[in-house]
């Protein structure tokens, strides 16, 4: 990547919001067998029809590694580019560059330190080097954080605003000794955010550590939806409930409190690992669609009306990711949008 002459934000960039306009869709083609296993195809599968769900409203760019390229192309066809380099896993949320832009309509990028969420897995010093690499690619400006974050740590509304969890960031397998008004003051200089809010998060989450884009996430400036869960036994239940009673006690960087839409989590799907992830929240948005997670429950239809009255202009294609989820993540976790270059008047 060409080095930033600067901090982002110094530079005049911001982190957009995920609901604008985007230039291409990036995302990492699984080939790991000592973690998938057997359900390595059924994991291939599902990438391959979310990428097709992505392409029918923007460019999708898969990276794959040189030796499983062959794979991709052949299940891919003309859905997405494949780009060839060399990665450890598929969670392109959390490896890939956070974009940001600048009113000139320069797109740059962020690339922020990458341990596989605190160790958990190894080799990870591909998927590290990852954002510099697409940066590099795509012959963008980029800055390297001193911070170890990912990008599913994050919600931005565009306008100033950030939310994150302290259970992710803060956690000790990633910056130890690293206190909160230090993380802050990081998080701003890169994205150019005036206002970091900061939410528990989810200690029992074993795989991300309570990422945000599993229990909350920016739909328009000021309101944001918010996972629930109904079952009064569930632990879950009790941690969300104590997530948003702080995010209900803060204001965005505008002065306005949250408008917040609540959304029930998968509560009946079958859960197929210690890592699972059940969340709708989890969703993406390509130009003028939603991408939704499904699990083959009645909880599906629910969020699919849901989220059709929260985006009435948009089309809502939901795909099922059980298999994914399985790994911890769903359909937000394996995508990263590369924002419109456009200059603001």
């Amino acid at each position: 990547m060409r080095p930033m002459n600067g901090v982002p934000r110094d530079l005049g960039f911001r982190r957009p919001a995920e609901f604008e306009p985007h230039e291409r869709t990036w995302m990492s083609w699984p080939h790991r067998a000592d973690l998938y296993g057997e359900r390595l195809p059924q994991v291939r599968e599902a990438y391959t029809k979310i990428a097709r769900a992505i392409a029918g409203f923007e460019p999708v760019v898969m990276v794959a590694h040189p030796e499983h390229a062959g794979s991709a192309r052949t299940m891919l066809g003309h859905t997405a580019e494949i780009v060839e380099l060399p990665i450890d896993d598929c969670w392109i949320r959390d490896s890939g560059p956070t974009f940001v832009v600048d009113k000139a309509g320069r797109v740059g990028g962020v690339s922020w330190r990458f341990n596989a969420w605190g160790g958990k897995h190894s080799p990870f010093d591909n998927d590290d080097a990852l954002a510099a690499r697409i940066l590099a690619r795509e012959n963008l400006e980029g800055c390297r954080s001193w911070l170890t974050c990912e990008g599913g740590s994050l919600t931005s509304d565009g306008e100033g605003t950030l939310i994150v969890t302290e259970t992710s960031i803060l956690n000790p397998n990633r910056n130890p000794g690293i206190n909160k008004a230090f993380a802050t003051s990081e998080l701003k200089a890169m994205l150019g955010v005036e206002k970091v809010i900061w939410l528990p998060g989810d200690p029992l989450d074993l795989e991300t550590d309570g990422h945000i884009d599993g229990m909350c996430c920016f739909v328009r400036s000021g309101t944001v939806l918010f996972e629930t869960n109904p079952n009064p036994r569930d632990p879950h239940t009790r941690i969300l409930a104590e997530n948003l009673a702080v995010l209900r006690h803060e204001t965005d960087a505008k002065g306005r409190t949250f408008e917040v839409i609540p959304i029930a989590e998968a509560v009946d799907a079958e859960v197929t690992s210690e890592v699972f992830a059940r969340s709708y929240i989890n969703f993406y948005l390509p130009n003028g669609g939603v991408v939704l997670p499904g699990y083959g429950t009645k909880g599906d239809a629910r969020a699919r009306e849901l989220l059709a009255s929260v985006f009435p202009d948009r089309t809502i294609v939901q795909i099922d990711v059980n298999t994914v989820a399985a790994g911890g993540g769903a359909v937000h976790c394996i995508t990263q949008e590369q924002p419109r270059a456009r200059a603001v008047t």
